[in-house]
């Protein structure tokens, strides 16, 4: 066929790679690939990152002062629609950067076509997803700290409650409320140390690595990297474009915190059930039941529980989307948005509600006090005891395990018991038994660092607490 045969291209359907193209793509095809629907989310970062580029471009003589100022006006009157929410946005444009390129080029002409030389929406995306989770961790700092200094100050006014401990669900030994407060507080330290780590591995800019091999164009990444506050540019054009172990990392902060926040969610529903008795939850917190009159449910918990599966899935999502794609870019990517976008989003509520819930938490001293007298928790205590008086560990233990089994014959426990039903499993057992047999005994015994005494959870709270506001 000759020159003269060939039919003239269609009407491209996007004005940033049409021209290689004779027919518009699909109807279908242009929604099914389009992003702009969830990743219109990335708007203000997509344009300080433009500003930044463009700042940058006049800085090596790409773009005159004219033309920067002209890009810098259009940027920002566009921001200010998005924020307004009176930004039009295009599925034919597919995602937020065509968008924003096409807007910022009908307000100040052919200039507008020049913000995008030297990068790639590769590199202009990869960048946009950074810059906006780094400010998502910045809003969930202080969440934690929130959270955090509620549930210390709850463990330091319940440092003297006494409740039972658990292995295996079963009554094990008696602790205190506060230190047990205290237990869910060093899981949540150490998710808030996760959290940093994930920033400070983020926080490299990808800007200029362009679509996968860098750029011709003279730029200067320190400059871009140092205006958009990251620590520098990425090492690598081919990995900037390319990895979101970053995104996957968060996502697996977050499953992990999840996954502690559903502990104590766990713990939580239990204790407000009419079989423990041991806290209960504001109304507000809580929700009825349609039919049953009685009924008061722990519904923020239970969210809060059932939503740890919802971001445990999102973590899995992204290893997935993840493992089998080579170097560079692929379209494989833009399914990493949504999972993140939602993570995000569920985190923050969640951590949210338990700031708002966890201090208002109200205790039951009579029914843990009463919980922890059943099930024998001092046991320890007595074989502990025994062997101060020499005997070796194991054969107390099994002096103590036939004292319970009389225990539980005679539905007595330990510290029911008389001096003279004590000595018939030991003769060495005498009257100051009963300062070790006590639950007020018990906690106070473990006075050391780490341990549950009154005295000692008071000092970690204090510990806790200043840690908590020592944060920047």
């Amino acid at each position: 066929m000759n020159n003269s045969d060939k039919k003239p291209p269609a009407d491209k359907t996007n004005q940033a790679w049409g021209g290689r193209f004779n027919e518009p793509v699909d109807t279908f095809v242009a929604r099914f690939t389009a992003s702009v629907g969830f990743d219109h989310r990335l708007a203000q970062q997509d344009i300080q990152g433009s500003l930044a580029h463009a700042k940058m471009l006049n800085s090596t003589g790409v773009l005159t002062a004219e033309e920067l100022e002209l890009i810098n006006s259009g940027l920002q009157q566009i921001a200010a629609e998005i924020e307004a929410g009176n930004f039009n946005w295009s599925i034919a444009l597919e995602d937020v950067h065509m968008n924003i390129e096409a807007a910022l080029t009908e307000r100040i002409g052919i200039v507008g076509k020049k913000l995008h030389t030297g990068r790639s929406r590769n590199d202009q995306v990869a960048t946009d997803i950074r810059l906006w989770l780094r400010d998502q961790i910045d809003a969930i700092k202080p969440m934690f700290s929130k959270l955090q200094e509620g549930m210390i100050a709850l463990a330091a006014a319940e440092a003297d409650t006494i409740m039972p401990g658990f292995t295996h669900l079963q009554t094990a030994q008696p602790v205190t409320f506060g230190h047990h407060l205290l237990a869910w507080n060093e899981m949540l330290e150490r998710d808030y140390g996760r959290l940093l780590d994930c920033r400070a591995r983020l926080n490299q800019s990808p800007l200029g690595a362009a679509a996968l091999a860098g750029t011709t164009y003279p730029i200067n990444r320190e400059f871009t990297a140092s205006e958009l506050g990251f620590t520098k540019p990425t090492e690598n054009s081919l990995d900037s474009v390319s990895d979101r172990d970053f995104a996957i990392e968060f996502c697996a902060f977050a499953s992990i915190l999840m996954t502690h926040m559903s502990r104590m969610s766990e713990e939580l529903v239990l204790w407000t059930s009419a079989q423990f008795q041991f806290v209960n939850l504001p109304d507000r917190f809580c929700t009825g039941s349609s039919i049953m009159p009685q009924k008061k449910n722990p519904d923020v918990p239970e969210l809060v529980r059932g939503k740890t599966g919802r971001v445990n899935g999102y973590l899995i999502a992204l290893l997935t989307l993840m493992k089998s794609q080579p170097l560079a870019y692929n379209k494989d990517n833009q399914e990493d948005k949504e999972p993140l976008f939602d993570t995000v989003d569920t985190v923050s509520d969640c951590l949210r509600a338990f700031g708002d819930m966890i201090p208002a938490i109200e205790t039951n001293k009579a029914s843990m006090y009463e919980a922890a007298r059943r099930g024998f928790s001092t046991a320890t205590d007595l074989a502990d005891y025994l062997v101060g008086k020499g005997i070796a560990f194991r054969d107390s233990h099994e002096i103590v395990g036939k004292s319970v089994a009389y225990g539980i014959a005679e539905n007595k426990d330990l510290s029911q018991m008389g001096l003279e039903e004590l000595q018939q499993f030991s003769e060495l057992i005498t009257e100051d038994v009963f300062d070790v047999l006590t639950l007020e005994g018990s906690v106070a015994a473990r006075n050391h660092i780490g341990g549950t005494a009154p005295d000692q959870v008071r000092a970690a709270a204090d510990r806790a607490l200043q840690q908590v506001r020592s944060r920047s």
